[in-house]
């Protein structure tokens, strides 16, 4: 898009308690799949709508159709075994082992994320960012027998597949979340091998978000972003998503003598507290950044994900971004 500083989310939207029962609900095998279908459509349409009063300019379905970041995907994986598919609550990580080769679907090769998209493209008219857990991340939470590079190339396949299925339903902008990677650093050339299989023959924007992890808004790691370098610079996409709002702008000159000269995914706003920040913190962190990012290369976002946040926390979270990038913007333009 052209406008100077685009704000964005991440992926995913808060999850009211009401939605928390009835997923968990669905799972203890207390409501139909079609009961849940039409709650995941509700709430969908509401947090698009959020986003769009909130005044974000790259929209996202808030990734609430999903129990978590990783079981949404594996469980529609042919290969991966799951032997207990109830849960007793939805948040909680299926026990995932590997029993063949994964494969993508013979009938179904877009994991059914491409009829997730189509279903937010047809609720705004704004741009629309899908994201989807990587195959680094997702095969970390999967049991074998066999290689573990093995089983995260595989997957990339898999993942090379559903890509392609969500650009033929008219997606521009997909975004690869690698949330287990900074836990295992000296596996980043591995997993930019698995993103390059992700992305190699889906022609459209691609952005990668790494962050510290978000689970329970607590992180699962700490350090700093010079584990990606120079092995990220391989990586066949055109943005990196990143976390500076809670860890602070010390890595914005490692960027800066990295190399990187794509796009900058700025994070902004620290999602693991519920402190509203004002938009004067937000412009100044943005101009902060342009000391090392030009202003046509940084998209202004959260640190991560909404999830674990009240909706009135994170809509306000949001306006403060919104805001703060707008009076950069006026001095910019």
């Amino acid at each position: 898009m052209d406008t100077l500083l685009p704000t964005a989310v991440v992926g995913s939207w808060p999850v009211p308690d009401w939605l928390e029962r009835l997923k968990t609900d669905w799972f203890r095998s207390r409501m139909s799949r079609t009961q849940l279908d039409e709650i995941h459509d509700c709430a969908v349409t509401a947090a698009i709508k959020e986003q769009e009063l909130a005044g974000i300019d790259i929209v996202s379905d808030g990734e609430l159709r999903r129990d978590n970041d990783v079981d949404y995907l594996l469980a529609r994986i042919p290969g991966i075994a799951i032997p207990q598919t109830g849960k007793d609550f939805y948040y909680d990580y299926y026990d995932a082992r590997v029993a063949a080769t994964p494969r993508p679907p013979a009938t179904a090769p877009g994991l059914g994320l491409d009829a997730d998209f189509a279903f937010t493209r047809a609720r705004t008219d704004r741009p629309v960012k899908f994201s989807f857990t990587g195959p680094f991340s997702l095969a970390r939470r999967v049991t074998t027998d066999g290689g573990h590079a093995d089983l995260v190339r595989a997957i990339a396949h898999v993942l090379a597949e559903a890509a392609g299925a969500l650009r033929d339903a008219g997606a521009t902008l997909l975004q690869i979340d690698e949330p287990f990677l900074a836990g295992y650093p000296e596996q980043v050339g591995l997993a930019v091998e698995a993103i390059n299989i992700v992305t190699r023959d889906v022609d459209v924007s691609w952005a990668l978000h790494v962050c510290y992890g978000n689970r329970y808004a607590r992180p699962l790691w700490e350090g700093h972003y010079d584990f990606l370098f120079p092995a990220v610079l391989d990586a066949r996409v055109d943005q990196l998503v990143l976390e500076f709002a809670r860890k602070g702008d010390e890595d914005l000159p490692v960027i800066e003598r990295s190399g990187w000269d794509r796009a900058i995914g700025l994070g902004v706003v620290d999602v693991k507290s519920r402190t509203v920040e004002t938009p004067e913190t937000v412009e100044a962190r943005i101009r902060r950044a342009l000391e090392f990012v030009p202003a046509e290369r940084l998209v202004i976002n959260p640190d991560c994900g909404l999830r674990n946040l009240p909706t009135a926390v994170a809509t306000a979270k949001l306006r403060a971004m919104v805001d703060g990038a707008a009076k950069v913007r006026a001095t910019l333009t």
